[in-house]
């Protein structure tokens, strides 16, 4: 079976977005979903994700179920898929993601968005406050409401995203599924040696184990990293390579259609 075109794999992709938002606007689960049809839970999920590619049958069954017509997700999904997309930059702190994607936004003329500060400026706190008084799982609900505003905006954007993203299973798959990602790789000591040269202390503070333990965090996240559409090694590279690398795989990809690039 021959690989499905980048505008196949765009719709597809569209085509589970509106799915995930219109489960989520009934507040179903994937598996009341899939009760409410002939169409597994597992399935489901491959939709949702952009993985699955539904009969005209099972995605019937699946519109019903959510109170539409297979014609209105059609419609919404060829729409979505015009849009222009959003840029997500992943990796560990100290990976480069915020001064390579300020870079690239203005190479491309494209907003640049610190998704952290979004989420800081919903909750009306510091980030660290955050954490502090309301622990991780409502970082990650505002983090994810935060995303979703991004990318159902419809408007273009370069965004650098938390270190810990691709742990959240609902915040990456939305990610995967609407954003092109780019993975920015680079060895423990090069995210070590680049947090310290910020005037960030904390990763040694009191830590004689910090660079095991950054190792083991890089090692045990690689594989969620590593499931970007761009994986960039920047190790011995300037900003500006990688910046021009970023730039052109973009280009290449025709990512951002509409807009004039500079």
């Amino acid at each position: 079976m021959s690989e499905p075109s980048v505008r196949a794999k765009g719709l597809l992709k569209a085509l589970g977005e509106k799915v995930r938002a219109l489960r989520l606007e009934r507040d179903l689960s994937l598996r009341e979903l899939a009760a409410s049809t002939k169409v597994s839970e597992r399935f489901i999920s491959l939709v949702e994700a952009g993985d699955g590619n539904p009969s005209v049958i099972k995605l019937d069954q699946i519109a019903r179920a959510l109170n539409t017509s297979m014609s209105d997700i059609l419609r919404a999904t060829e729409e979505a898929s015009n849009k222009p997309k959003v840029v997500a930059f992943l990796g560990l702190r100290g990976a480069g993601k915020t001064t390579v994607g300020k870079l690239t936004a203005k190479q491309l003329g494209i907003p640049f968005v610190e998704l952290d500060q979004r989420v800081s400026e919903r909750a009306q706190l510091p980030l660290s406050t955050v954490f502090e008084l309301h622990g991780e799982p409502y970082f990650r609900r505002l983090e994810r409401k935060e995303l979703e505003t991004l990318l159902g905006a419809g408007e273009p954007a370069i965004v650098a995203t938390s270190g810990s993203i691709v742990t959240s299973k609902d915040a990456f798959s939305l990610l995967r599924a609407r954003a092109v990602c780019v993975w920015l790789k680079a060895r423990p000591e090069d995210h070590w040696t680049r947090v310290i040269a910020q005037g960030d202390r904390r990763p040694m503070h009191e830590r004689k184990d910090a660079m095991a333990e950054l190792r083991a965090l890089l090692k045990a996240r690689e594989d969620l990293y590593s499931q970007a559409d761009l994986r960039i090694d920047t190790h011995g590279k300037s900003l500006e390579q990688v910046t021009a690398q970023v730039t052109q795989f973009l280009r290449d990809k025709n990512t951002f259609a509409n807009e004039d690039h500079r």
